[in-house]
C-alpha cells in the first residue's frame, strides 16, 4: 500500500494544465491536418463545444452528487459545485451536434479533439489523484499492492490512476490510427466510445450512489453508447446506400 499526502490546492492547477495542454495538442493537430471550416464555423463550434461542456458537466455532476448532498443554488453557480468529465463531453458533442445542423456543417469536425482531449483529461486527473478524498474521485477499499492511502487509513484503488493509463494507452492508439487512412470522424467516435466504456467499468470500482445498480454516470455513459450505435448505423446505412466510402476516406498528412 502506498501513502500520499493529500494537496486539494494542486486540483485547479492541474486542471487548468490540463486545459491548456489540450489546447494546445488541438492547435498542434489543427496545424498539421488542415481545417476544411471557415473561421467564423470554426469558433462557433469551439464555442458551443465549451458552452455545452461546462453545462452538461455541471448538470450531471449536480445531479450525481444529489442521493448525498441536498441540491442547492451554490452547487449550480461556484466552481466547486459539482463536475464531471462524462457530463463535459456528452454535453459538448451534444451542442456542436446542434450548432453544426443550424449552421448546416455537415463535415465531421470531432477528430482534431480525439487526442488533445485524452492528454488535458489524463493531466487533470493527476490533480484528482494528488487531491485525496477531498476530490470524490477515489476508489473503492482494496487490498491489492498498488492500493492507495489518501490519507484517511483506508487502502483505496487508485482509479484516478488507472484512468491516467488508460488514457496515455488510447492516445496512442488514436495517434496510430490518424497515420492511416480513416473515415472523417472515426478518431473522436473510437475516442469517445472507448472513454464511456471505460468509464462504465471503471466505476464500478468507485463508492457513489446507485440508481438501480448503476450509479447516474454510468447510465449518462450507456446512453451516449447507445447513441453512438446508432449514429454508427446510419453512417453505415448511408455508406451502402450509394455513398462513396473511399471517397470519405480522409488521407493522411505527409
Amino acid at each position: 500500500m502506498f501513502h500520499i499526502s493529500p494537496h486539494p490546492e494542486l486540483h485547479p492547477v492541474f486542471e487548468t494544465l490540463g486545459y491548456a495542454l489540450g489546447f494546445g495538442a488541438y492547435k498542434y493537430a489543427r496545424r498539421r491536418a488542415g481545417d476544411v471550416l471557415e473561421d467564423r464555423q470554426r469558433w462557433s463550434l469551439i464555442a458551443a463545444a465549451m458552452l455545452g461542456a461546462l453545462i452538461g458537466s455541471r448538470v450531471l455532476g449536480v445531479l450525481e452528487q444529489a442521493p448525498r448532498v441536498p441540491i442547492t443554488l451554490a452547487q449550480w453557480i461556484t466552481p466547486g459545485g459539482g463536475k464531471t468529465i462524462v457530463g463535459g463531453l456528452l454535453g459538448g458533442w451534444i451542442a456542436v451536434e446542434i450548432v453544426k445542423k443550424i449552421e448546416g456543417i455537415r463535415t465531421r469536425t470531432g477528430d482534431l479533439f480525439a487526442i488533445p482531449l485524452c492528454i488535458g483529461i489524463a493531466v487533470g486527473r493527476i490533480g484528482c489523484f494528488l487531491a485525496g478524498l477531498a476530490d470524490d474521485t477515489y476508489g473503492k477499499p482494496s487490498g491489492l499492492p498498488w492500493s492507495v492511502d489518501f490519507g484517511d487509513g483506508i487502502a483505496r484503488h487508485p482509479v484516478q490512476a488507472y484512468e491516467i493509463v488508460f488514457l496515455a494507452g488510447l492516445a496512442l492508439v488514436l495517434r496510430r490510427l490518424a497515420k492511416r487512412p480513416h473515415v472523417p470522424g472515426t478518431l473522436f467516435q473510437t475516442f469517445l466510445t472507448a472513454y464511456l466504456v471505460w468509464r462504465l467499468l471503471i466505476d464500478f470500482l468507485k463508492p457513489q450512489p446507485l440508481l438501480a445498480q448503476l450509479t447516474l454516470i454510468q447510465w449518462a455513459c450507456c446512453a451516449g453508447l447507445v447513441a453512438m450505435g446508432i449514429r454508427y448505423v446510419r453512417d453505415r446505412r448511408s455508406a451502402a446506400s450509394g455513398l462513396n466510402w473511399n471517397a470519405m476516406t480522409r488521407e493522411v498528412p505527409k
